[in-house]
């Protein structure tokens, strides 16, 4: 998923947050956390986008303190040399997700509007079973959570610690100046409009390179995410 500055604590969240990872326990069903009595819960079921990010009823989430590779992302370590790593995280979080009901604390927004959320289901913290399993790094550089988790995974060497694997903020990254150098006016991301709605693509989204711009159609380029959503366009699943 995009990388995007997290909403900054005030020292009063920043001293939650702390208490939260010295909280942290890790019995078989997962991680769990004092409950945080400020915090705004969603709840439901959910609809997975890609390896770290849900929506219910509408409401996008994106998992807080991980980021897993994204749906287009392949990694070394298979069988064949490499393997899709991306479209494998977003299989493993529909399987922690499906048929399940869904509850995610908040804490805060991303600046294109996004919750930031940490999820369980059926007890299970969702954020840190992603880590645990080797489908998602811990995003230490915006929390440091899932830092253990992610050393016990790289120890076991399974999911993307089986292999070289980049990480996913590095291959945005890459992807990102690769097509700014080719979109007008460097504006990289495509608002497609289809059968399927008005639909916008990242560099990153699986259907990136098939997607034409037909300005006639109402089509454009946008410069950022919340720029695309303001004018009525909704993410591609599995970007």
């Amino acid at each position: 998923m995009a990388e995007f500055p997290y909403t900054r604590l005030s020292p009063l969240g920043l001293a939650l947050a702390l208490a939260a990872v010295v909280l942290l326990r890790a019995p078989t069903g997962g991680p769990a956390q004092a409950a945080n009595p400020d915090a705004t819960v969603l709840s439901g079921v959910a609809t997975v986008i890609d390896g770290d990010t849900l929506d219910i009823d509408g409401e996008r989430i994106r998992l807080e303190g991980i980021d897993a590779p994204e749906a287009d992302q392949t990694c070394g370590g298979g069988p064949s040399g490499s393997w899709d790593c991306g479209r494998a995280a977003t299989n493993h979080l529909r399987s922690l997700v499906r048929g399940k009901h869904v509850g995610c604390e908040t804490a805060g927004r991303d600046i294109y509007g996004r919750v930031l959320g940490s999820c369980t289901a059926s007890g299970r913290n969702i954020n840190a079973e992603m880590v645990r399993s080797g489908h998602a790094w811990a995003f230490v550089r915006y929390s440091l959570r899932y830092q253990a988790l992610e050393a016990e995974a790289r120890g076991k060497r399974i999911g993307i610690w089986k292999g070289e694997a980049e990480p996913a903020w590095v291959f945005r990254a890459d992807r990102w100046q690769t097509a700014k150098a080719r979109a007008p006016e460097g504006c990289v991301i495509k608002g497609n409009i289809s059968a399927n709605g008005r639909i916008y693509h990242m560099p990153w989204s699986p259907w990136y390179g098939e997607v034409r711009i037909e300005p006639g159609k109402g089509e454009r380029w946008f410069c950022n995410e919340a720029e695309a959503a303001a004018a009525g366009f909704r993410p591609a699943m599995g970007y």
